[in-house]
């Protein structure tokens, strides 16, 4: 089972607060195409793509690149940007053996209750060499995440439910995968912290809702008051783990 099981609430929190702007995916874009050359009729997975935002970058990036949107919420498939968005998971790919360019898992990966058979089933529908590419918070790479620093207690969190770049790198390996990278990647998340604070929606994050309701509240408290005097984009620092 996922850490959370995204019923109708956690989804449109997901969608209206989670989809990032064009300064933040342009950061990943970028970091992405040091692994990936996009080619006409490629075909990228977007294993577990919630609301849809990254396979809507995709297709505006890459027109010719042939997206293929899976996600296990049905509330999340119900607000997909794009359509069509099919059923599965990580241990259930709905595609042919080796008929997969890439696959995409952005803030996912910790969602995924056996890693060793999701390798297994990545392996299986992905061409040799293609890349496997995680974005995510890692246990003891926390630094550059807002949410740690006004709710220290997601820290906890993080390193009690998240598998850890070294847990995830040993399950791929038993499949063949090797390490390609791991780079933190700087985004915008919002254009301030006054508009994070005010846009906040705890449904909407995983960390928020493995914390309890009044390490919630302090945190929320903190967070606002430090909105009314922050200036500057808010930024955010997660990783993007590849392997091959």
């Amino acid at each position: 089972m996922a850490l959370i099981a995204y019923d109708k609430a956690d989804a449109a929190a997901f969608e209206a607060t989670r989809h990032l702007g064009d300064d933040a995916l342009g950061a990943w874009r970028e970091a992405i195409t040091r692994y990936l050359n996009p080619q006409p009729d490629m075909r990228l997975l977007d294993l577990g793509c919630g609301t849809g935002s990254w396979s809507q970058a995709f297709r505006t990036w890459w027109p010719a690149t042939d997206v293929i949107a899976i996600e296990p919420s049905a509330a999340m498939r119900e607000r997909a940007l794009l359509k069509p968005v099919l059923s599965g998971n990580a241990a259930d790919i709905p595609a042919e053996d080796e008929s997969i360019d890439a696959v995409w898992i952005s803030t996912v990966i910790h969602h995924v209750p056996d890693l060793p058979a999701a390798a297994q089933e990545i392996r299986r529908v992905l061409k040799p060499g293609g890349p496997v590419l995680i974005r995510s918070a890692f246990p003891g790479r926390h630094e550059g995440i807002t949410l740690c620093h006004f709710w220290p207690e997601t820290i906890t969190a993080l390193n009690d439910s998240y598998p850890t770049v070294a847990t995830i790198e040993a399950a791929f390996a038993a499949s063949g995968f090797t390490t390609a990278g791991l780079e933190p990647v700087a985004q915008i998340s919002a254009s301030s912290l006054q508009e994070a604070a005010t846009g906040l929606r705890r449904e909407a994050h995983t960390l928020l809702q493995l914390i309890s309701d009044d390490a919630y509240a302090q945190g929320a408290e903190r967070l606002h008051a430090a909105a009314r005097t922050a200036t500057g984009p808010l930024i955010d620092v997660l990783d993007l783990l590849v392997l091959r």
